[in-house]
């Protein structure tokens, strides 16, 4: 019987299937619990047995470590984790994986599970119509489970049998006797097939179904799980190519923990191996050596006592993890000044709270470059170094651009986040305030911008301010930049903690001075304290300070919104 076309394509279909149920499962699970997720990761503390247990826990309940990873770089990011405190939640987030293993060796193989999918199916589909959110959820959770036993199923028929096809599969059968070569060899395959797949979980899945069929011995299927484990740092390590320093330092981390691990156990391998053979036999098991039917439960074995022990043996090696990543990554002089977007360019997460949150990042850090392009302008203002002030104005300039095309972006981001998920009405109100405050922080570049312009135009006329002026207008600026730095404040914390009360104070302080500036202006230019011209450019900066005023308090209130905006009132009849 010769492999056709139709068979293959059945067995990505299989495939398929199996990943389809992975996602709809893990999606579900994230939807149900985003934010409780992210309020576990945001709590952790720098005590890495605590990383250890948070990663394990979170990966076994969404059954994603990439999804894990993406909200740690997130977490890191944002300054909630360390560097340190990653590589522990990463370390737990490996032993996570395991469940998946243990989860189709006890149910895929032992009992006919497939059975009962499509009477899930038909209790989970009904749920998807109810109006309560966390029932739906509950009824996407019950189908993934469903679809990944149906996948499971799929894949034991669809595959080849190597008894009637041993064309397909025959060069690995040649090569399961060579020793040491065969021991890497099956790493190599078991990298190549998470990197295609882009799931570890996929990949021991299709590995656990070669056991039972009997294509690989033990110790091959033992190396394809090694391998597993490299692949899925390298998907990590170029997902973190687009990413910024901390992204880059925590793929770097989980990659360097996972080789040292393989490395350790390659070395001890046919001992580890026994080791696993004899306490299945001690169990009153088979031997895997021996019977087929047994690799599946001692591959899992040696999926779960190879993590737990690698994060035992390296948990106390976390800090010298920390310093090489540190130094393979070092962190650029200019990175600072670097504008393409860090937090989303991993694009949209699975759940509408994951991927709000990578934009919250992303707005935080467009307020932090905000405050510093307002910072240029304050030492604009004060340099008398034709030097030094050129190379100022080319940096706002350069800021002000970009905030521009940062604006666009996220705003684009924002827009795929309504488009792709099921969002409830917090979400959606938290969305719409991001679109105006993107669009107030833009103003306010702009605000700096025309303020800019005005200090060169003030340069390129030779006209001079006296002191009176100067020190009104650094006034407005340190009024100004202490209302940007509470609107910053409030852009990071948690929106639900923000207040009104600074941003008004703030804002009446700079409403006060400027109307003091105003009457005192129209008398000095009375008096002729100073010239028309240099009272037009005068004006313009403070009366330009203000306006940014207006903006930067719009934000508060926009953030203050979300969750205070007033109940429709009932029309009468």
């Amino acid at each position: 019987m010769q492999y056709q076309l139709i068979d293959f394509l059945s067995l990505i279909g299989s495939l398929g299937l199996f990943l389809f149920g992975m996602k709809i499962m893990s999606e579900a699970l994230q939807k149900s619990a985003g934010n409780k997720l992210r309020q576990i990761l945001a709590s952790m503390t720098s005590n890495r047995v605590k990383g250890v247990l948070t990663g394990f826990l979170i990966t076994a309940v969404i059954q994603s470590s990439s999804a894990t990873t993406v909200m740690i770089v997130s977490f890191v990011n944002a300054g909630l984790l360390s560097l340190i405190e990653s590589i522990g939640v990463i370390m737990g987030a490996n032993i996570g994986t395991t469940v998946t293993a243990w989860m189709i060796s006890i149910l895929g193989f032992n009992m006919k599970i497939s059975v009962l999918s499509l009477p899930l199916i038909g209790i989970g589909f009904p749920l998807l119509f109810f109006k309560n959110m966390k029932a739906k959820y509950w009824g996407e959770f019950i189908i993934g489970f469903a679809f990944i036993f149906l996948g499971l199923e799929f894949l034991k028929v669809n595959v080849p049998d190597i008894r009637s096809n041993p064309e397909i599969l025959s060069f690995l059968q040649n090569y399961t006797n060579l020793g040491f070569l065969s021991l890497i060899l099956f790493i190599v395959i078991g990298s190549l097939l998470t990197i295609i797949i882009q799931s570890s979980s996929a990949t021991m899945a299709l590995t656990l179904v070669m056991c039972n069929n009997g294509w690989i011995p033990f110790e091959a299927a033992a190396a394809m799980v090694l391998g597993e484990n490299i692949g899925t740092t390298i998907t990590a390590n170029v997902a973190a190519i687009v990413g910024n320093v901390s992204s880059k330092r925590a793929a770097r981390a989980h990659f360097i923990f996972n080789i040292i691990g393989v490395m350790w156990i390659v070395s001890i391998m046919p001992l580890f191996l026994r080791g696993i053979d004899g306490i299945m036999v001690s169990s009153g098991l088979d031997s895997p050596f021996s019977d087929k039917g047994s690799i599946p439960v001692a591959l899992s074995i040696f999926h779960s006592s190879f993590n737990i022990l690698n994060a035992l043996l390296l948990i106390g090696l976390a800090r010298m993890i920390e310093r090489i990543v540190v130094w393979m990554v070092p962190l650029k002089e200019d990175e600072d000044e670097s504008f393409r977007l860090k937090y989303i360019s991993f694009g949209l997460l699975t759940t509408s709270e994951m991927s709000i949150l990578q934009a919250k990042n992303e707005i935080n850090l467009f307020a932090r470059r905000i405050n510093k392009m307002f910072g240029f302008v304050i030492k604009r203002f004060n340099t008398t170094n034709r030097k030094d002030f050129e190379k100022l104005e080319e940096r706002i300039v350069k800021y002000e651009k970009i905030s521009d095309n940062i604006e666009v972006e996220i705003a684009t981001y924002l827009t795929k986040i309504l488009g792709n998920h099921d969002i409830t009405t917090v979400s959606s109100r938290q969305i719409r305030s991001m679109f105006r405050i993107i669009d107030e922080l833009e103003s306010i570049a702009d605000c700096c911008f025309n303020i800019m312009k005005t200090i060169s135009k003030k340069s390129e006329t030779k006209t001079t301010f006296n002191q009176e002026q100067r020190e009104s207008i650094n006034k407005m600026f340190v009024l100004a930049g202490e209302a940007l730095e509470i609107m910053h404040i409030n852009i990071e914390k948690e929106y639900r903690e923000v207040t009104l009360e600074g941003a008004q104070k703030a804002e009446s302080r700079i409403n006060i001075l400027r109307d003091e500036l105003k009457r005192n202006h129209l008398k000095n230019i009375e008096k002729k304290k100073y010239s028309y011209l240099s009272g037009i450019f005068y004006n313009d900066i403070y009366c330009e300070c203000e306006k940014m005023g207006d903006h930067i308090i719009n934000i508060t209130e926009a953030i203050w919104d979300i969750f205070h905006q007033p109940a429709p009132v009932a029309s009468e009849h």
